[in-house]
């Protein structure tokens, strides 16, 4: 099988049910957004151990974030497929791993610098990724339905990689590099 169809030459692209739209769309924009977002974290499972429990959670993250794009891929007006969903059980996973990262590491009292390990900073690179995809779909949201979760997923997501990335530098003996605003 090739990998290239040739069909999407000319700017348009077919949504989940047949609907083509241009690959300027907003809901392309979207699951594009959350694919880029995939992305980054396979190149931070990449950079952890094997044996880490964030690989693992990582991992369940990039299958859900295919369940996710999925939704958002989705012409819900004329598609009759039946689709993976999200649950509400998603979302406690992620604060509940948040919790768990959080009970080990220091209070926050300000801002912190991105940044520390290469992995810790790529988590803070795919944070920011994942707001990225968040506004996108809460602007999508405004116009065409939205699985709901799937905004509630994103926003949880993105603390878990803020938090994340504060454990990782943690276990590598890294501190937070706290802000200090300067009034100069």
């Amino acid at each position: 099988m090739k990998i290239y169809t040739k069909k999407g030459d000319r700017g348009q692209t077919s949504l989940i049910g047949g609907t083509k739209v241009p690959k300027s769309d907003l809901r392309i924009e979207c699951y594009g957004t959350v694919d880029e977002l995939n992305s980054y974290l396979g190149l931070i499972v990449s950079m952890i151990s094997s044996r880490s429990r964030g690989r693992v959670v990582l991992n369940r993250i990039q299958e859900r974030l295919f369940v996710v794009g999925s939704l958002l891929a989705n012409d819900h007006r004329v598609s009759r497929m039946t689709l993976p969903q999200l649950k509400e059980a998603d979302v406690l996973f992620l604060e509940q791993e948040i919790d768990l990262m959080t009970a080990k590491l220091s209070e926050l009292k300000s801002f912190i610098l991105p940044g520390g390990s290469p992995a810790a900073s790529w988590c803070h690179v795919a944070r920011c990724v994942c707001r990225r995809a968040e506004r996108a779909v809460v602007a999508l949201s405004m116009k065409d339905k939205v699985d709901p979760r799937v905004i509630v997923y994103l926003n949880r997501l993105s603390d878990y990689l803020f938090v994340l990335a504060r454990a990782l530098n943690q276990s590598q003996g890294i501190k937070d590099i706290l802000w200090k605003p300067s009034l100069e």
